[in-house]
């Protein structure tokens, strides 16, 4: 081999060597930095996942709340229509025993043993 081209290959050899002595550490900062942003990023995704989580949970028992009292005012209205029917029911009967009476008292006795 031609003394010039060791010459060329050593050079070329010791400039990227220094090129890479010299780039080392800014990237090893930058990879550091990367995987810092990276947990920092995933706390703060588990944060704000907490934080969903936890106002979701909230809405629930809201709705949840809301529905429940809901669901009770319509069973006590259901409850008030039963007791008006049952009140319609005994005024009915009412008037029919009083009717039946009147039917009974007015109706004309025939012969014999009838009572």
């Amino acid at each position: 081999m031609a003394p010039e081209i060791v010459i060329a290959v050593i050079t070329a050899v010791s400039l990227v060597g220094a090129a890479v002595v010299t780039v080392l550490p800014a990237l090893l900062t930058a990879l550091r930095r990367t995987r810092n942003a990276v947990g920092a990023v995933e706390d703060s995704v588990q944060a704000q996942g907490a934080e969903t989580r936890a106002a979701t949970l909230d809405a629930l028992d809201i709705v949840g709340t809301r529905l429940e009292a809901r669901f009770n005012a319509r069973i006590d209205d259901l409850r008030d229509d039963i007791d008006d029917v049952r009140e319609d029911i005994t005024r009915v009967r009412e008037w029919q025993a009083g009717h039946d009476a009147e039917h009974i008292i007015s109706r004309p006795r025939t012969g014999g043993d009838a009572t």
